[in-house]
């Protein structure tokens, strides 16, 4: 009798072998797609395969959505790269897979039915969107001109979030340290 481990590792090979031999097929009958364009979906295609095996194997292997949503992430990078023409924003994008992994944990979390998973993904997903924001700003104000206003936007938005966090309006704590008395001795 074979473990779970094996039937699923069974069906993710299967899932892929399929989705390769489909693609290959579709690349014999049509010749003049400019399969340059569309090679991120590859990419995107298996990311999704693994959350396809994720739900149909069942909670227990509910850590395939981490592995899917990372390389479904950098598929869905690679595309707004090849669309774009704009290569240069992986010196920064790479935060983004900080996120993906952020969006896996929780994804796990709340298949698996783990409140503390859920939790662990929003932080992780929250230190990669201020990674992304920060270098992203670093990168297309000083050497590029992809974007002029996006990225000194998004730092002014940061900025105004850290505050109002620090203030209390978004779920952070007060700050109380000034406004306490020492204990008397």
């Amino acid at each position: 009798m074979q473990t779970n481990r094996s039937n699923t590792g069974a069906l993710i090979w299967g899932a892929l072998l399929i989705a390769f031999g489909l693609l290959a097929l579709a690349a014999q009958f049509v010749r003049n797609v400019d399969w340059g364009f569309l090679w991120p979906f590859i990419v995107i295609v298996v990311g999704v395969l693994f959350f396809v095996a994720m739900f149909a194997a069942g909670r227990q292997v509910s850590g395939l959505a981490v592995p899917g949503s990372i390389i479904g992430g950098i598929g869905l990078i690679l595309l707004f790269q090849n669309i774009t023409q704009h290569w240069e924003s992986m010196s920064y994008f790479w935060a983004l897979i900080i996120v993906f992994v952020g969006a896996g944990i929780y994804i796990m979390g709340w298949y698996g039915g783990d409140e503390n998973q859920k939790r662990s993904g929003v932080s992780v997903m929250k230190v990669g969107i201020v990674l992304f924001i920060i270098f992203g700003a670093f990168f297309e104000m000083i050497f590029s001109s992809f974007n002029n206003f996006l990225f000194p936007i998004l730092l002014i938005a940061l900025g105004a979030y850290l505050i109002l966090k620090r203030s209390g309006l978004f779920g952070g704590k007060k700050d109380d340290t000034q406004d306490s008395v020492p204990p008397a001795s």
